[in-house]
């Protein structure tokens, strides 16, 4: 039986060449590439800029600054005279400042802790009508928070002239009762009068002088006030600038030994620099010489001589 279908014909064989000659082939062209490559040209060595050295940049240490506090003002009257005249005649927050600056540059030098200047932690000044002048306390918080008393009745009465006069006054009171806010006193031992005296050297040195104040020879080197002020003054210029801020820094954490206290600072009892002292005061200067001189600001309308010695209380 015949079928109608035949077989279609396979493709030719593949060409595949001899083993060997694959071999050598593949050996040919190995060697052919091995002959044809060149040899790797080497990097070239990189050209270091020369190093610029950077500085090491090292903080400097914050120069040191006086210790701050907190200022208020109360006025207990602001219909008074007074009220008026002071706030007329004063700004009050730079003439506060002012009052802390120049006390604190007079007693002390700046240190990175300010372990020897009062912790004072606030200063308020309280305008009132009372006696007197002023005077300074602690606070009824405690020491560290002080309050300065500035009588409004005594404002009143400061002459008009000069013109400077007024705020003049006012701010050497501030100043002075500003001492007592940052002074040592030895525990509470150091004599009244030195303590004042320290104040009134402040404010002598901070160039508020009223016009009243005169070199006089009294008994007492620590009668106080302007009198101590300018014994401390002769004291500074005869053992150097920062004399009375070494005694006011030896006060701090030692009672008050008078002889130990003088000899130790100055290697003389303070009667013998109080006579040393007396001896550089002019003639025209003393009690005798000062009775014409007083006539004229009792005329002028000023204060009696005794009120006069009692300005910063």
């Amino acid at each position: 039986m015949t079928l109608g279908w035949s077989p279609k014909p396979l493709p030719p064989p593949l060409a595949m060449s001899p083993i060997g000659e694959t071999a050598s082939s593949a050996s040919t062209e190995t060697s052919t590439a091995t002959t044809t490559t060149t040899e790797p040209t080497p990097s070239p060595v990189p050209v270091q800029a020369a190093s610029i050295t950077t500085p090491i940049a090292y903080r400097p240490h914050p120069k040191p600054g006086y210790p701050t506090c907190k200022l208020r003002l109360e006025c207990r009257d602001l219909t008074h005279e007074g009220a008026e005249i002071f706030i007329s005649n004063n700004n009050i927050t730079e003439d506060l400042l002012a009052a802390v600056t120049v006390v604190l540059s007079i007693l002390y030098k700046p240190s990175q802790s300010n372990s020897h200047i009062p912790g004072t932690r606030s200063v308020t000044l309280i305008l009132e009508a009372s006696e007197g002048v002023a005077y300074t306390r602690g606070s009824e918080l405690d020491n560290d928070h002080k309050e300065i008393h500035f009588s409004l009745d005594y404002i009143s009465k400061i002459p008009t002239e000069p013109a400077s006069r007024r705020r003049n006054e006012i701010q050497g009171v501030l100043v002075h009762e500003m001492v007592h806010c940052w002074q040592w006193n030895g525990h509470g031992t150091a004599p009244g009068g030195l303590i004042e005296g320290i104040a009134d050297f402040v404010r002598l040195k901070a160039g508020l002088s009223p016009p009243h104040w005169k070199k006089q020879k009294k008994d007492n080197w620590d009668s106080g006030y302007q009198h101590t002020g300018y014994f401390l003054d002769w004291i500074e210029s005869k053992y150097g600038i920062g004399s009375v801020r070494r005694v006011n820094e030896a006060l701090m954490d030692k009672r008050y030994d008078e002889e130990a206290f003088w000899m130790g600072l100055f290697g003389k009892q303070v009667k013998e620099l109080w006579d040393e002292y007396c001896t550089t005061i002019p003639q025209e200067s003393s009690p005798i010489g000062m009775v014409k001189a007083q006539k004229e600001p009792e005329e002028a309308g000023q204060k009696s001589k005794d009120q006069l010695e009692k300005v910063l209380d």
